[in-house]
């Protein structure tokens, strides 16, 4: 028994990452994805894995159907959330900024879009644009037919092509977007960032409540421009903008005389910024202090 709860063990920490990937591309919440990590591993151990033929493959397939039940829990939990919900920003190690198709697959861009999916097509995406699993092996994890799961993932797919951006842009084309951006901000320079925004820029705040945010995203440049501006100019205190990497991405870390109030993530196309994604929520930033592991393998 003990040597096949050592070798349980053996496998689970070997995929924990990748299996935290998955929970967290599916729900949008660390602190969500490690229950379901918890929950995997309590199933897990009862599993008798000397006969699983395809451990990552299992250990997936639990993690999906935990992910799933916790996912459809989630969505009554945003329904009472004050304001706009925005995906719970994880620090990333630089490196995974060239990893174009993690980078990708865990940007708060395409983090919020999936948001608009239903609790099933989300975990299909992800499954399959994501990590490549089989239809077969997802109509396992999600008790469909293979014929549905294609059906879904066609779906899915054709919604998230239509909201997410016409072309990829490089790490440092969002560098330099933001530090436009910043230094706009920083100097007070309204010209310089209308420069810089998007005519139809969208600005999210979440504060959950908690801190201040707007309770409805702000929509173009000039409103968008104007409230960082206003907005600064009754604060007490010094606000100030780290460059850091978060979801795989350039983004901010933002701090007031010091200390971290929340983290701007940018979305980019032809060189303007059309997505402004701040998060306030205290309850929201418990992973920007030390680097989280993602992998897709």
């Amino acid at each position: 028994m003990s040597h096949a709860t050592d070798r349980a063990t053996e496998a689970f920490v070997a995929h924990r990452n990748l299996l935290f990937t998955v929970a967290y591309e599916m729900l949008g919440s660390a602190a969500d994805a490690e229950d379901v990590l918890q929950e995997t591993w309590l199933r897990w151990i009862k599993v008798d894995a000397e006969h699983v033929r395809d451990q990552r493959a299992y250990l997936i397939r639990i993690t999906t159907r935990q992910a799933l039940n916790r996912l459809r829990a989630v969505q009554r939990r945003k329904e009472a959330y004050v304001g706009p919900w925005l995906p719970e920003p994880l620090l990333t190690a630089p490196d995974v900024v060239e990893d174009v198709a993690l980078a990708e697959s865990v940007s708060m861009a395409l983090m919020i879009v999936l948001e608009t999916l239903s609790p099933t097509e989300r975990v299909v995406f992800v499954l399959r644009e994501a990590f490549g699993v089989s239809y077969d092996e997802i109509a396992a994890a999600v008790d469909k037919s293979p014929a549905a799961v294609h059906q879904i993932a066609h779906r899915a797919r054709r919604h998230v092509d239509a909201r997410r951006p016409r072309r990829a842009v490089s790490p440092s084309e969002t560098r330099a977007a933001l530090g436009a951006f910043q230094r706009a901000v920083e100097g007070r320079d309204l010209q310089g960032l209308l420069d810089v925004l998007a005519p139809d820029v969208v600005l999210v705040g979440d504060g959950g409540g908690v801190k201040q945010a707007a309770l409805r995203p702000i929509l173009g440049a000039e409103n968008v421009a104007r409230m960082f501006l206003g907005g600064l100019g009754k604060v007490r205190g010094t606000f100030t903008g780290e460059p850091t990497v978060v979801n795989g991405n350039p983004a901010l870390l933002v701090r007031l005389d010091g200390e971290v109030d929340g983290v701007m993530a940018i979305r980019v196309e032809d060189a303007g910024i059309t997505g402004l994604y701040y998060v306030r929520n205290p309850e929201k930033l418990a992973r920007v202090g030390s680097e989280t592991p993602l992998t897709l393998r």
